[in-house]
C-alpha cells in the first residue's frame, strides 16, 4: 500500500501540481516480495488517473491525464505533457511492454519462393540495373513489342500527333516567314488618276462602296505564296495531317514557289513511312506474338513418382488444348535447390539437369493427345539417392519443367513453362487414364487430366536402395555354367591337390569283406 502510493506521489511530481503534497487516493495495488505486480485492467487505471486530475486541476496534469487514458492499455511507457511525463510509468504496470507483443521469429527457416509460377511466370525483380532506360531505348523495337498495350498504344498515337504537329508548326513557320499568311491587295499601274481617293471617300462615307468607275480600276493582285490556302496553324496543321496520311482532299497544297517547303513536304513523306513501318510492324509483332498461345497448352497440376517397367520414374503430364499442331515440340525439365560447394560457397539457385530421353530421343513428343513425360530415376539423376520422407520434407526443391515448339500457323517458336514444388509431387501415384478409344475415334476425356490413384505397392526407398536391393536378389538367384568352369579353370592346382587328398583318404581305410558268419 505504502509503496502503490508513493508511486502515485512520484508519478505526480515530475514538474506537475501534483508536487505540492496533495494526498492521492490509496492504491488497490498489493506488495508481493517488494514488487508491485500489475493491475488487473486498464479501466481501473483510467478512472483514478482522471480523478487525481480533477482534484488537481492543473493544466499540465490534465494534459497528460488525458494522453495517459487514450494510451493506457494500448502502449505503455509514454505519458502526457509536463505532468503526464512520469505517469506513463504507471500505466506500463497495466499493460504489457508493446516489444512482449512482437511476434518471435519462427526457428524453422521458412520455404524458398516459386521460382517459376503455375502460369509460366518467373518471380524475379530487376534492381540496381546501371543505365536501364538507355539500354531499353537502343532496342526500341523490342520494347515496344514487350509493353503493355496501353502503353503501346499511348505510343502509337503520340508518334502520329507529334509527327504532325511538328511538321505543321514548321509549315506554319516557313508560310510566316514568307508572308503568305497576311492579305495583300497592289492597285495595277494603269489605274486612272483619283481612283484611289474616290475608293477612300466610299469607304469613308461609310457605305464601304466606291463609285462604279473607281471599283473597276481597283483589282486585287494576289503574290505567288508558298502554300494554297494556308493562311493559320490550324491550316498548317490539316495540311501536315494532310500530306502524311495521303488524304488529299485537293484544297491545300504546296507550290513551286518556296523550294524549303518542297523539301519540307518530302521529308515529312519519308519521316512518315518510316513511323507507319516501326509502328504498324511493331503492333503486327505484338498481335502474332505466341505467348498467348501458351493458355491452350497445359501441364498437370501435380506430378507423380511410381514404378515403371520395374523402375522408379518421376511423371508429369502436358496437353495441347488445340487442334493445330505444336511442330518440333520437345520438353526438357530442371532441378533447382540451393546447395554449398565443398569450397563453403553458397548457390541460392543451383540447376540440375533431369534428363527425360534425351539420348533416346523421347524428349521430342507428337502432342495431338495428352502425353505423360518420363524421367527415370538412374544414377545420374538427382533423385537417385532421395526416398521417399526425404522428398516430402524438403521445402526448397522445386522442378522446372519446359515445353518448346514452333506454332503451325504462325512458325514462331513458343515455350510454355511450370513448376513442381515437394508437395505437388506425389509419391506412389499413377495418372488415371485419359484416351479411350470409341467406335470411330479416339476420345480424350479432360476431366481424368489431373487425377491420380495411389499405388500401395510403390517402395518408399530412393532408387539407389530399390538398386542394391535388386542386385543382391539377382546374384542369389542366378546361376552361370560358364562362371564356374572359369573359376574352375583359374584354380586348377587347388582342386589336384583336393583330389590327390580325397584318393588318399579312401586307399587308408581298412577292407571288411562281409561275410554271413560274422556278427
Amino acid at each position: 500500500m505504502r509503496l502503490a502510493q508513493s508511486a502515485a506521489d512520484t508519478a505526480g511530481a515530475g514538474g506537475s501540481p501534483l508536487s505540492s503534497g496533495t494526498p492521492s487516493s490509496p492504491s488497490p495495488m498489493h506488495v508481493h516480495n517488494g514488487k508491485a505486480p500489475g493491475l488487473q485492467s486498464g479501466s481501473h487505471d483510467a478512472q483514478r488517473q482522471s480523478a487525481m486530475e480533477e482534484a488537481v486541476g492543473g493544466g499540465g496534469g490534465r494534459d497528460g491525464g488525458v494522453r495517459g487514458r487514450v494510451c493506457s492499455g494500448l502502449r505503455s511507457g509514454r505519458g502526457g505533457g509536463a505532468g503526464g511525463g512520469r505517469g506513463g510509468v504507471k500505466d506500463s504496470l497495466s499493460s504489457p511492454s508493446p516489444v512482449s507483443r512482437r511476434p518471435t521469429r519462427r526457428s524453422s527457416r521458412r520455404p524458398r519462393q516459386r521460382f517459376v509460377g503455375k502460369d509460366g511466370r518467373c518471380n524475379v525483380t530487376f534492381v540496381n540495373m546501371s543505365d536501364r532506360g538507355q539500354r531499353y531505348l537502343s532496342d526500341l523495337f523490342t520494347t515496344c513489342v514487350d509493353i503493355r498495350w496501353r502503353w503501346m498504344l499511348v505510343i502509337f498515337t503520340l508518334s502520329f500527333l507529334l509527327s504532325w504537329l511538328l511538321f505543321g508548326f514548321a509549315f506554319w513557320l516557313i508560310a510566316s516567314t514568307h508572308g503568305d499568311l497576311s492579305v495583300r491587295l497592289a492597285p495595277i499601274s494603269d489605274a486612272p488618276p483619283g481612283a484611289e481617293e474616290a475608293r477612300g471617300a466610299g469607304d469613308e462615307s461609310g457605305r464601304g462602296l466606291a463609285p462604279p468607275a473607281a471599283a473597276a480600276a481597283v483589282v486585287v493582285v494576289e503574290e505567288e505564296t508558298c502554300f494554297l490556302q494556308v493562311n493559320s496553324f490550324m491550316a498548317a496543321f490539316l495540311f501536315s495531317l494532310e500530306t502524311q496520311t495521303s488524304i488529299g482532299y485537293g484544297f491545300r497544297s504546296v507550290t513551286e514557289e518556296c523550294p524549303l517547303a518542297v523539301l519540307a513536304v518530302v521529308l515529312q513523306c519519308i519521316v512518315g513511312c518510316i513511323i507507319d513501318a516501326f509502328i504498324i510492324g511493331a503492333v503486327m509483332a505484338k498481335i502474332a506474338k505466341p505467348k498467348k498461345r501458351n493458355e491452350t497448352l497445359v501441364f498437370s497440376d501435380t506430378a507423380v513418382v511410381a514404378l515403371r517397367d520395374g523402375k522408379l520414374c518421376m511423371m508429369w503430364r502436358l496437353a495441347n488444348l488445340r487442334r493445330s499442331h505444336l511442330v518440333e515440340a520437345h520438353v526438357r525439365a530442371q532441378l533447382l535447390k540451393p546447395r554449398v560447394t565443398p569450397e563453403g560457397e553458397y548457390l541460392p539457385l543451383d540447376n540440375a539437369d533431369i534428363n527425360v530421353g534425351f539420348d533416346t530421343g523421347t524428349d521430342r513428343v507428337f502432342l495431338v493427345s495428352p502425353v505423360t513425360i518420363v524421367h527415370e530415376i538412374d544414377d545420374e539423376s538427382p533423385f537417385f539417392e532421395m526416398d521417399r520422407s526425404m522428398l516430402e520434407k524438403d521445402s526448397e526443391l522445386e522442378v522446372v519443367v519446359i515445353l518448346e515448339g514452333m506454332v503451325e500457323a504462325t512458325a514462331m517458336t513458343t515455350q510454355c513453362r511450370s513448376s513442381y514444388l515437394a508437395s505437388e509431387i506425389h509419391w506412389g501415384h499413377r495418372f488415371e487414364p485419359v484416351l479411350f478409344e470409341r467406335k470411330d475415334c479416339y476420345q480424350v476425356d479432360y476431366s481424368f487430366f489431373n487425377r491420380t490413384y495411389e499405388i500401395p505397392s510403390t517402395p518408399s526407398c530412393s532408387a539407389k536402395q530399390l538398386a542394391e536391393q535388386k542386385y543382391v536378389q539377382r546374384s542369389r538367384e542366378s546361376f552361370c555354367y560358364e562362371n564356374e568352369v572359369a573359376l574352375q579353370l583359374a584354380c586348377p592346382e587347388d582342386d589336384t591337390q583336393n583330389g590327390l587328398q580325397t584318393q588318399t583318404s579312401a586307399t587308408e581305410q581298412p577292407f571288411h569283406p562281409e561275410h554271413p558268419h560274422d556278427n
